[in-house]
């Protein structure tokens, strides 16, 4: 079994044990070497426009905003801007701050019709540490995955 395989099918075990409506869910590590060992597979980063230029992006990520800023709304035109960017058919995996956002991404892009969906647990900047802030713990930018500053 190649590498790929063993990702997505511990990514697959994973929903399946947390009961999931989407097909996996990988740490920020599985999911950057599926976006590189994966031809066509797309990350989508639905971070807000200010996340995205004040604290960092993923280069080649596609960005299509989950919710507005400022206002915190639900962007309506989400799964119109997916269908625009991203084939259906595609390897999708969702990234945003700490994986909340980006599970809703999934379920609905799954419930859309798009059948290979993934959430990136953790996100961007991982989850809050004893302190209360983000980026000492888990996330993207912690394990030291590609990312630039604004």
């Amino acid at each position: 079994m190649g590498k790929l395989t063993e990702i997505l099918s511990l990514a697959q075990q994973r929903a399946r044990e947390l009961n999931l409506p989407y097909e996996g869910a990988l740490t920020p590590a599985e999911a950057y070497e599926v976006w590189r060992l994966a031809p066509g597979a797309r990350l989508v980063d639905v971070r807000t426009r200010a996340e995205l230029d004040w604290v960092g992006r993923i280069p080649d990520a596609i960005e299509i905003e989950w919710m507005t800023y400022p206002g915190g709304q639900l962007n309506p035109n989400f799964l119109s801007q997916l269908r625009q960017q991203v084939d259906p058919e595609a390897l999708v995996m969702f990234i945003c701050r700490s994986g909340n956002r980006s599970h809703n991404a999934a379920v609905a892009a799954s419930r859309a019709g798009y059948p290979d969906c993934y959430n990136v647990l953790e996100g961007f900047e991982g989850d809050k540490d004893a302190t209360g802030q983000r980026g000492r713990m888990g996330g993207w930018r912690f394990a030291g995955l590609p990312w630039i500053q604004s």
